[in-house]
């Protein structure tokens, strides 16, 4: 599917708080390349679900939400000021909402109904369809772009992945529990493995990335030179 440099489409697909964002980020900034953040997509329509009451302890009103599921608008826009993406919800910026440990714990519950997934992958597959982008999540390689021109798999172990996740929000005043964000992450593991729709899997095509021990200098580097290797640069 080679198509020169700058139509490529590049998916990187792996496990919760693995990284996969901020490699595939500055990626494609490396080849000026559009930037598509999948995940944000799934944790705004789990934002929309709390924000409307269609998430308790019952579990979620899908009826509801697929009612209301074309009411959802989703965009990117990068800020020159702070040098990030963010994403927008309906015309709001989310971008720190969505990052909550409220969103985290739902988000897999989400993005498991059909329906979501479906919509996601629709517009998704309209925002790239021309190449020249890195996309992140969960199903790229396999469901969204199986015809990727290089899909890269990342995982870490649980506790790396979760001291992560930690020194993240930590650092942007949250206060949370250690103990907490690890049973996340290890049952996001489970939800995203093991659900119906999509689940999480490694391509057949894909290329592994175990980045435990790794700088995302070094991360990005890593796949420059896997592209190098496959003359796609």
């Amino acid at each position: 599917m080679q198509k020169g440099k700058d139509k490529l489409i590049i998916a990187i697909d792996g496990f919760s708080s693995c990284g996969k964002s901020t490699v595939a980020k500055d990626l494609a900034k490396r080849l000026t390349y559009a930037y598509i953040d999948t995940g944000a997509m799934y944790r705004a329509v789990t934002l929309f679900a709390l924000r409307q009451g269609l998430l308790s302890a019952d579990g979620i009103d899908e009826e509801n939400l697929q009612e209301q599921l074309h009411e959802i608008k989703i965009s990117f826009k990068y800020d020159v000021e702070q040098k990030k993406n963010e994403t927008f919800l309906n015309g709001q910026s989310v971008e720190q909402e969505i990052r909550g440990l409220e969103v985290s714990n739902n988000v897999s519950a989400i993005s498991t109904l059909r329906f979501v997934r479906e919509r996601m992958v629709e517009l998704q597959q309209d925002m790239g369809r021309e190449g020249g982008i890195v996309m992140d999540g969960r199903d790229i390689g396999t469901v969204v772009f199986p015809e990727a021109d290089l899909k890269v798999f990342m995982t870490a172990s649980p506790e790396i992945r979760a001291q992560r996740r930690y020194d993240e929000l930590v650092g942007k005043g949250q206060e949370v529990s250690f103990e907490e964000i690890l049973k996340n992450v290890v049952d996001r593991d489970h939800m995203d493995s093991t659900r119906k729709e999509s689940p999480l899997r490694q391509a057949d095509d894909a290329i592994v990335l175990d980045n435990s021990h790794l700088t995302p200098d070094e991360q990005l580097d890593w796949i420059v030179e896997r592209l190098k290797e496959k003359t796609l640069i």
